[in-house]
């Protein structure tokens, strides 16, 4: 008897005020938190970004000096992948995942909790570093030495950030794996999940797996500043490449933690606005396994030029275009889903269209550059920066665009102006594109990242990108305005916001109510 007597007392309904916010364990209070968040941090990033296009505009220096400017690029990359994109995915992992098994929350409430109130603190800490004497970290986000090493009393903060970030993730992976494999619905098996369930639950493996290694890598660059140790420093018989190699096994299966959610969410996008089911979803199962298991041995591809020896070049060379295959697959299931559809052209699938599109160029790009002797002329070239921006602007941030577009209405009960949201993709697509694609163009011609100045043959197209860039950012205010007037009323939407909508989620009200399924639904 003493075990069904639970103390629920504080499940009946959210606290008001800001307690609500600070205490909550309801997963749809901490997904809306982790959303808000990525928010915030997406527009200082690209604010970050827009320094930096600012003073590429024209050749010379312009508006900030060198340190300043490199400054700018590592605290944009860190903002953009551990500030917005994690964050986004995970919170769209608390709001969706308990909704789409049939459960009644996370699986560990209150760890939900502290993985989400770790992120302000870190990134607090790590914007704090603007401030400290010698500046913010300007290493570049990959954070080599001996360049690192270089960082004045920044570092530490960094280290620590990095820290705090990781333990963040791994917690919300642990909770992420609990709820699919403990909270599924009666007759739900993991064959009958949604496929963003499915991309999930391999991304969260993906996090535990590899944010130790950074944890790993990052100590021994402290304990080389400031202990005495040598692991990276050539004079005491350490070896910089060693960092390389600790970093980019990281690096690598971190891209798919980047990636893997999206594919969920178009995979989800695609059959509603098709109106029919997901072409191949085993084969889509199976793919994302593929992915996740490469994406640990094709690390090396971003070091061909460090001098590694011919057989280890040809492996991760023969590696990287062994993971184009399952990737193909996912994209031909997408097209194979769209066609011969009864589809329209809503927000949310306009979205998802131009990620098919623009993530399969980035896959292009890609391919090349793991073409040995042709990364020998691509590497630490603009070329590089068009290929990931490519894959992560388009991926990772137009899917999470599709995604609050399409489950907002879910969540918020109004429907969201569908004018003013084929407005911004529009602007966004054609924006995005200016701003990255002439990036190819001054890579193939020699034009090294990283650097506040350039030649004169370099002028034209870097004005492009940068009238890209600013259009880009002017865009997503319109995205903002969008989400807070959609939060705060509009037309009501019904419970299945989209007619070829399926899934466990639209059978709820909307909004939903504070609680989800106190009895788990029954799966047929």
């Amino acid at each position: 008897m003493s075990a069904v007597m639970v103390d629920d007392h504080h499940h009946d309904g959210p606290d008001s005020g800001i307690k609500r916010w600070i205490c909550t364990t309801n997963h749809k209070d901490i997904g809306t938190l982790y959303l808000w968040f990525a928010m915030i941090m997406f527009f200082l990033g690209g604010l970050m970004a827009l320094v930096v296009r600012a003073e590429l505009f024209q050749p010379g220096l312009q508006f900030v000096d060198p340190q300043f400017f490199n400054s700018m690029t590592t605290m944009h990359a860190l903002l953009m992948i551990f500030g917005v994109v994690m964050p986004a995915f995970t919170g769209l992992a608390n709001w969706l995942i308990p909704m789409m098994v049939g459960g009644t929350d996370m699986a560990l409430p209150r760890l939900n909790n502290w993985s989400f109130w770790l992120l302000p603190f870190a990134f607090t800490m790590l914007l704090a570093t603007l401030f400290v004497p010698g500046g913010a970290p300007a290493g570049g986000w990959t954070l080599y030495p001996p360049l690192t090493l270089q960082t004045g009393a920044a570092l530490p903060l960094l280290i620590f950030a990095i820290h705090l970030m990781g333990m963040s993730s791994i917690m919300g992976a642990i909770n992420v794996i609990a709820t699919i494999l403990n909270m599924r619905a009666p007759g739900m098996t993991l064959m009958k999940m949604p496929m963003f369930v499915w991309t999930w639950l391999i991304t969260a493996y993906l996090l535990i797996a590899v944010m130790p290694v950074l944890a790993g890598g990052v100590t021994m660059l402290l304990t080389d500043k400031y202990f005495g140790t040598s692991f990276f420093n050539a004079a005491g018989g350490g070896d910089p490449v060693m960092f390389q190699h600790i970093f980019w096994f990281f690096g690598h299966p971190e891209v798919y933690i980047l990636i893997l959610p999206s594919f969920g969410v178009i995979s989800m996008i695609l059959p509603t606005f098709a109106r029919k089911p997901l072409f191949g979803y085993n084969s889509m199962v199976y793919a994302t396994a593929s992915i996740a298991f490469l994406s640990f041995v094709v690390w090396a591809h971003h070091m061909f030029t460090v001098g590694m020896p011919l057989a280890a070049q040809l492996f991760f060379m023969l590696s990287t275009m062994l993971i184009a295959v399952p990737t193909g697959v996912k994209v031909f299931n997408w097209v194979a889903t769209m066609w011969r559809g009864s589809m329209t052209f809503e927000t949310p699938m306009l979205f998802a269209i131009g990620f098919i599109v623009l993530f399969t160029i980035g896959g292009f790009s890609g391919l090349m550059l793991a073409i040995v002797p042709a990364d020998y002329q691509y590497h630490d070239t603009y070329f590089v920066v068009a290929h990931f921006h490519y894959v992560l602007v388009p991926g990772s941030i137009f899917a999470i665009m599709a995604a609050v577009y399409y489950w907002l209405p879910k969540w918020t009960g109004h429907l969201y102006n569908e004018t003013l949201g084929k407005w911004h993709f529009w602007l966004s697509t054609i924006f995005v594109n200016l701003t990255f694609f002439p990036m190819h163009f001054t890579g193939l011609a020699g034009m090294p990242r990283r650097i506040p100045d350039y030649a004169l043959q370099f002028t034209d197209y870097n004005m492009l990108a940068s009238i890209g860039a600013f259009g880009f950012g002017l865009a997503q205010l319109l995205f903002l305005y969008i989400v807070v007037a959609t939060v705060r009323g509009g037309e009501r939407a019904t419970d299945r916001v989209w007619d070829g909508a399926d899934g466990l989620e639209w059978t709820l009200p909307s909004p939903p109510p504070y609680h989800t399924f106190t009895t788990p639904p029954q799966i047929r």
